[in-house]
Formats: structure tokens, sequence, C-alpha cells
């Protein structure tokens, strides 16, 4: 019931602010879409990636540090867990935001009404727009690039925090995502190098 009230309480928001956005700003928030809804899913494959290939590394490492004694086991287990806790949130976010371009028109709806919270609203919309166009891998570090340059004003956090779609790809939220990103592609080679030291010194009788 509270999670229905809530989705509730956010659609009723949407629909109020999209009825003070202008019709430019809600064509410039449709283009920017209709370019990054397909960039995403084109990334939906190689993101997957970075959530199969460091989990079962990530699980083994946590299973072996299970067997060890003394400190050597809650080290393991500390360090395992946390790189859990790096692909599990990022496989969380990517779930988000693949449900988010899979709602394209709506997407759009909330993307106009985040420009319109800015204080330069022309401005915004046309560098998201420039900035935005070409998709590919650094889709998201365009759009970072875009909202920098916009003027943030106090209600901004808790408007874009409204918008259960468009929040994932405006600021605060679209740092943490750049973050975590990185921090998966990290863990792939981390995880298997943690791993390999890990079945070292168990085989060394180390831990």
């Amino acid at each position: 019931m509270r999670m229905r009230g809530t989705g509730q309480r956010a659609n009723e928001y949407v629909r109020a602010a999209a009825g003070r956005v202008d019709g430019g700003t809600q064509e410039a928030a449709a283009r920017v879409v209709q370019v990054l809804a397909p960039t995403i899913r084109l990334l939906r494959i190689p993101s997957l990636a970075l959530v199969v290939v460091p989990l079962p590394l990530e699980l083994a490492t946590l299973l072996l540090s299970l067997t060890w004694d003394g400190t050597a086991r809650w080290v393991g287990v500390v360090v395992a867990l946390l790189m859990l806790g790096v692909t599990g949130f990022f496989a969380l976010r990517r779930k988000r935001i693949l449900d988010a371009v899979n709602q394209p028109a709506a997407l759009a709806t909330e993307l106009a009404v985040a420009i319109n919270l800015t204080e330069r609203v022309e401005e915004t919309r046309g560098v998201l727009t420039q900035l935005a166009g070409g998709g590919g891998w650094r889709v998201f570090s365009r759009l970072q690039g875009a909202w920098r340059g916009a003027s943030m004003p106090v209600r901004w956090v808790d408007g874009v925090s409204d918008l259960p779609r468009a929040r994932y790809f405006v600021p605060p939220r679209l740092g943490t995502t750049i973050t975590g990103t990185f921090a998966a592609l990290w863990m792939v080679p981390v995880s298997a190098v943690v791993l390999l030291l890990a079945l070292v010194g168990t085989a060394a009788g180390t831990f």
C-alpha cells in the first residue's frame, strides 16, 4: 500500500508539473530520449557482462574465505561482500535505467519537467539536445556535462526525486550512476585478481 501510495503521488506530481512545461522543452526532451533510449538498449548486453562476469568470481571468493581461520576469514568475507555490493548496486541501477527507457514517452515527459526545474530552461534544453546526440558509451558523461552548465535551484533535488524515471538521468543520481559504472568495470579485473590470490593463499596454507 505504501509503495502504491508513493507511486500515485509521484504520478500526480509529474502530471501537475508537465502542465507547466512549454512545447519547446517537451520537444527537446523527446529528441533527447529518441537518442538516449536506443543507446541504453544497445548497451544492454555489455552492461550485463559487468554483472555476470565478476559475480561468480566474487561468490567463489566469499565461499573460499569462509574456509579460512581467524582474521583472514573476516578480511576475506568483508572484501568479498564489498565486491558483491558494488556489482549488486550496478545490477539494480542497470535494471531501473532499462525500465525507464522502456517507457520513452513517460521518460520524455519527466525529462521535460526536470529541464523546467532549472533556472536556465532555454540554455539547458539546447545543450542537452546537442550533447546527448550521438549516443555511444559516453552518453552519461555527455548528459552530466550538459547538466553541469545549468543552475540547480534549491527545489531541484526535491523535484527530481519525484520523477521515477528521469531521476536516473539527472543530478545527483546521474553522478552516482557514472561512479557505479566505473566501479563495476573495475570489479571485472579486481575480482579475478582477488580470487587468484585467495586460491594461491589457500593452496599454500597461508590462510
